[in-house]
């Protein structure tokens, strides 16, 4: 009986930690994707955010950018994003982040990174013309 314990112990915890969060995540993906409707804004998997146009079955024709449009699957849709943000994702960061960091020093400019050394290369490699 006691040999038998641990197994059951382990599928447990595995249920109650893995098994059963990961079932919920789904129902609530699928929950979302039965729901899509035109004019809503959603995020893909891959986290393009776009505008859905239309819906016809299982594809859906989304507007990433003024007259851009692309099909996807309804599968690829994670979830609906709020049409209460009136600004990028991600302008925030770069706001709160500044131009340019004190501590660092510009590196001078010779020139050499561009090609742009008028130095003869024959006095570099050694060799002669």
């Amino acid at each position: 009986m006691e040999t038998l314990l641990l197994p059951i112990l382990l599928f447990a915890v595995f249920y109650l930690i893995l098994i059963r969060p990961q079932q919920k995540q789904r129902r609530e993906i699928a929950q979302v994707q039965s729901t899509l409707a035109p004019g809503a804004q959603v995020m893909t998997g891959s986290g393009l955010i776009a505008t859905i146009v239309s819906i016809d079955g299982d594809e859906i024709t989304l507007e990433v950018a003024p007259g851009v449009t692309n099909r996807y699957l309804r599968r690829a849709i994670m979830r609906v994003v709020p049409d209460d943000t009136t600004e990028p994702i991600g302008a925030d960061v770069a706001e709160s982040q500044p131009d340019k960091d004190p501590m660092i020093e510009p590196m001078p400019d010779d020139g050499a990174s561009r090609g742009t050394d008028r130095t003869n290369r024959n006095d570099i490699t050694g060799t002669s013309p």
